[in-house]
């Protein structure tokens, strides 16, 4: 399995750096070699970024956090809204908004407004206003759904973040740091590996090869969905067994409790009644 994906990155072109005047001196551990005046990045670090990569998003997920996937750039936008939406999570492809996560009350306050501006024009209410009122109300519900789309189910903090080109996302990437979510990154030879806490070196241009990693990235995410899942109803299934449990005690006990009252109460009716055989005849 490892060498059938080495072998489709390698074809994708994932070990293309850039340009050796652009090189990062902290990604030297991560390149192979150059080739005229281009970086080769060692695909076999591609692959120990990606394994690492991979376990990390399962454990995560199977724990009940969220992903968020990150990929403004145009070749890396069709490749997260893919994974984010086969797996069910969250997804940034336009434009990553200051104080997504250090300020994410406001961030969700804009998503309420989303949802009521939605509304107003699934029921006419924009329509209703004057036209220039209206086109105002347009313009706003095009740019926050533009904006927030991929994250306005995200109703807490993501337990990790996938960032597609660290050195355009690093808005994102020092948001995350500071709020301690995990990181994970694709890393060209232009940027640098401690943005990320785990860094998969990548030519992040192609947009193959960036298919290519988030859809390993995605089924890691879906396994780890899917533990989760199976973990929850485990632990429904065994709440329900002891409430039964419980239940039939708390009936037994009862029944136990009646039994018992039962017999002191023929046991005090027997002591009060008089023995007839011994009474003395009335003359």
């Amino acid at each position: 399995m490892t060498d059938n994906l080495a072998r489709d990155l390698i074809n994708a072109g994932v070990h293309f750096g850039h340009a050796a005047s652009r090189w990062n001196p902290k990604m030297k551990p991560y390149i192979y070699s150059r080739r005229g005046m281009i970086h080769i990045i060692d695909v076999r670090q591609t692959l120990k970024g990606i394994i690492l990569a991979k376990k990390l998003l399962y454990d995560i997920v199977s724990s009940g956090k969220d992903v968020v996937f990150i990929g403004t750039k145009r070749q890396s936008q069709k490749a997260v809204v893919a994974a984010a939406e086969s797996t069910g999570m969250h997804y940034v492809t336009t434009r990553w908004l200051g104080g997504t996560l250090t300020n994410f009350r406001t961030i969700h306050s804009r998503i309420q407004r989303l949802e009521e501006l939605e509304s107003m024009a699934d029921d006419g209410s924009i329509e209703a206003e004057s036209k220039k009122r209206a086109s105002t109300l347009k313009r706003e519900l095009r740019k926050i759904k533009s904006n927030l789309e991929g994250i306005r189910k995200l109703s807490q903090m993501p337990g990790v973040i996938v960032v597609v080109d660290a050195r355009k996302e690093i808005l994102a990437l020092r948001e995350s740091k500071k709020m301690g979510i995990t990181t994970i990154a694709l890393i060209d030879t232009d940027s640098d590996p401690d943005l990320a806490d785990i860094a998969v070196p990548a030519n992040d241009d192609s947009v193959k090869a960036i298919e290519l990693i988030i859809g390993e990235l995605a089924k890691a995410v879906a396994e780890g969905k899917t533990m989760h899942k199976a973990t929850a109803r485990d632990e429904e299934l065994s709440r329900r067994s002891r409430g039964r449990r419980r239940s039939l005690a708390r009936a037994g006990d009862k029944e136990t409790s009646a039994a018992d009252s039962k017999k002191t109460g023929q046991a005090a009716a027997e002591t009060q009644v008089p023995d007839q055989s011994q009474e003395t005849p009335q003359e």
